[in-house]
């Protein structure tokens, strides 16, 4: 009896396409492990072991640009560079040239997806020319983690890299500092808020010409998501900035250096220029009732809103007439977050909120509105990312007071619901209180699928 039985085609016998999609397949640390057997086991794991980069500081760049092969950077899809020094001590040492060490790797970086540069200083305008190469970045964060006062990131060679990137959908901005060229009205005077000089030899950008200031960033086609925090957005050009993109997400944050009440027209400057066409976005200022009397669209300022998210930083007496402002919009996700020392107060202002909802209901106070999320968090910093690289702060753990004021929205949100109106034909009632866990279903005013109080 004939058995047909096949040799088993040996490893080295499988074609270089079978192999790279074997080694695709491995958890980072097996193929680490698989990289270290022979020379051919480390070339067919350069893509993956290259897939993600994350250089933590300016000495682990300057080595990364000296000895990484300039080819291997083809693979990266995600980057995370920090250029602050690992030994803050050693000041008197040999500078680290950050800008050229970029420039020895970036524009090789050519499937690049998605770059975060935590920068401790700024950069020189020499790289600028290497965010041209990279066609395949969607979303790039810029943080300034460096002293403002000393060293600023200005906002010209800011929106200068941004407009550079030709495919760019998300961007995000941490603590970028004005220009003196486009705040004149800032040099000396109080609240004395960091402004940067001599930046005006950066080049003119192709499409943007000297107008490298941040209202520029509106004219940029390809964006979808704007990120800004900890940054000063008081120029006036927000307001009649042409807008040729089109922004579903928007994260604005406030400036420290600035009062609330500045923060807050600033914020309805922006919102009233762009509003129209954003279904998410998260709010450091409150709002008010004229914020959209000169909005372009007044109609309908915020016509596809459909998820609003307030951060830490948002003051809680505001959070009624600010939920009221955007009462004409399709809203149908809430989510708070607040410091654990405001959480009483902060579930008293929602349950004045849900109040208010329960007694205009049949006039369709936010009657798409399904789900609200509530989370205290330890650090204002925890606060709520929507935008690029988007995170969520590890929530509180509540006791005395915040906890009893947690089961009380609880318990007043369960009651609402309970007593909310009756489905209409073909719908179904909602399901119970969902505590740990968001479901999201459509349901008539003033009755909430889901409320998920983190405690």
């Amino acid at each position: 009896m004939f058995h047909n039985s096949r040799p088993t085609p040996s490893w080295s016998g499988l074609p270089m396409e079978m192999k790279l999609a074997i080694v695709d397949t491995l958890e980072l640390s097996q193929v680490r492990t698989f990289a270290r057997v022979n020379r051919e086991s480390y070339n067919l794991s350069i893509p993956s072991l290259f897939r993600c980069v994350n250089i933590q500081s300016a000495e682990a760049l300057q080595q990364y640009a000296a000895c990484v092969p300039k080819p291997y950077n083809r693979h990266i899809r995600q980057m995370t560079i920090c250029t602050k020094r690992a030994d803050q001590s050693s000041t008197g040492s040999q500078p680290i040239r950050i800008t050229d060490a970029l420039i020895g790797f970036l524009p090789y970086c050519t499937q690049l997806e998605q770059l975060t540069l935590d920068l401790a200083a700024s950069l020189a305008k020499a790289v600028i020319p290497c965010f041209e190469h990279l066609v395949s970045l969607k979303s790039l964060c810029i943080d300034h983690c460096g002293d403002e006062d000393r060293s600023p990131l200005s906002e010209r060679l800011v929106v200068s890299i941004a407009a550079s990137v030709p495919n760019l959908r998300q961007l995000s901005l941490d603590r970028i500092t004005r220009s003196a060229m486009h705040a004149p009205d800032l040099v000396g005077a109080r609240p004395f808020v960091p402004v940067v000089k001599g930046d005006e030899d950066i080049p003119d950008h192709p499409t943007l010409g000297r107008e490298l200031r941040l209202p520029s960033l509106l004219r940029l086609p390809t964006l979808k998501k704007l990120r800004i925090r900890d940054t000063h957005l008081g120029d006036p050009n927000w307001e009649c900035t042409p807008v040729y993109c089109s922004l579903e997400v928007l994260d604005l944050g406030s400036c420290y250096h600035e009062s609330s009440d500045y923060n807050r027209i600033c914020t309805e400057r922006i919102m009233g220029n762009i509003g129209h066409t954003v279904d998410e976005c998260a709010l450091s200022a409150a709002l008010t009732a004229q914020a959209f009397a000169r909005a372009k669209h007044p109609e309908k300022p915020l016509k596809k809103l459909r998820k609003v998210h307030l951060t830490p930083l948002f003051p809680v007496e505001n959070v009624v007439d600010t939920l009221a402002t955007l009462s004409d919009s399709p809203v149908e996700s809430l989510s708070v977050q607040c410091h654990e020392d405001d959480v009483v107060d902060m579930c008293s202002a929602l349950e004045d909120f849900l109040n208010l909802r329960a007694e205009r209901g049949e006039k369709g106070f936010y009657q798409h509105l399904n789900e609200i999320n509530v989370t205290a968090v330890h650090d204002l910093s925890d606060a709520l990312d929507i935008g690029v690289g988007a995170t969520k702060g590890a929530s509180a753990a509540l006791s005395g007071e915040g906890a009893d004021a947690v089961r009380r929205l609880k318990e007043y949100c369960r009651d609402l619901r309970l007593q909310g109106a009756s489905p209409a034909p073909g719908q179904t009632t909602g399901t119970p209180l969902k505590e740990t866990t968001d479901v999201a279903s459509e349901k008539p005013a003033p009755a909430l699928a889901s409320v998920t109080v983190a405690a």
